[in-house]
């Protein structure tokens, strides 16, 4: 059974920082394209970041490029998100997932002063 969970989200002030973490398990991590996706209240899903199995590939929406950086620890069956600069826009519950769909069940994120 797929299991992924989030943790290390929060409530920062604009311009903080956060690193979300997602410990994978029960399929084979090393092997699978990742990603990161967020929703805001009141809004749907929207993909922020995505990783290759081996993390020499990376890829972000436009509104956070610069700004968060996505990377992953095959060894641990990890997966990181580094968020700088944050904005109150930002504000969301952010989800790893697997291109099949899955998804755990969030870490809640909140930029305000």
């Amino acid at each position: 059974e797929v299991q992924l969970v989030e943790s290390g989200g929060g409530l920062v002030q604009p311009g903080g920082s956060l690193t979300l973490s997602c410990a994978a398990s029960g399929f084979i991590f090393r092997s699978k394209v990742m990603s990161w996706v967020r929703q805001a209240p009141g809004k749907g899903l929207e993909w922020v970041s995505g990783i290759n199995s081996d993390g020499s590939r990376t890829s972000y929406v436009d509104s956070v490029k610069g700004r968060f950086t996505i990377s992953r620890d095959n060894a641990k069956n990890t997966l990181y998100l580094q968020m700088n600069s944050l904005k109150p826009e930002d504000t969301a519950v952010y989800y790893c997932a697997t291109n099949a769909g899955s998804r755990g069940q969030g870490t809640q994120v909140t930029v305000s002063s």
